[in-house]
């Protein structure tokens, strides 16, 4: 069960590198929760909110990349080491580590949590 979940996460870093939209989407449980401090308002809920933050993040991003390294999963979370390697809109070559956390049901993404190697900026 724990390859059903590696084949969501791995249809959506696809669908993220595509800057397709709603094939990302379509992973995502309606009501689902997504954090990634790298956005402006770090965790949104629910399909709609979703949508917008990967919007914001396709403006910021020219070239998306990741690759797995490790995952682990037991049918109903997973966690996956990936290693991202963006290219930024100003050609910013963006390389580091992220933990993903992910949260399955009914074989869609209830959860999905990006860890980063660094504290969140000073407010």
């Amino acid at each position: 069960m724990s390859t059903d979940i590696r084949t969501l996460l791995e249809r959506g870093l696809q669908a993220f590198e595509a800057k397709d939209l709603l094939a990302l989407t379509s992973i995502f449980a309606d009501d689902a929760v997504y954090y990634d401090p790298h956005y402006p308002s770090p965790e949104v809920r629910g399909k709609p909110a979703i949508q917008k933050g990967f919007e914001y993040a396709f403006g910021m991003i020219k070239q998306p990349g990741f690759t797995i390294r490790n995952f682990w999963g037991n049918g109903q979370s997973g966690v996956a080491e990936v290693d991202t390697h963006h290219i930024l809109q100003d050609n910013t070559e963006l390389r580091l580590p992220q933990v993903f956390v992910i949260e399955v049901k009914d074989g869609l993404v209830t959860r999905f949590q990006v860890y980063v190697p660094y504290p969140p900026p000073s407010q």
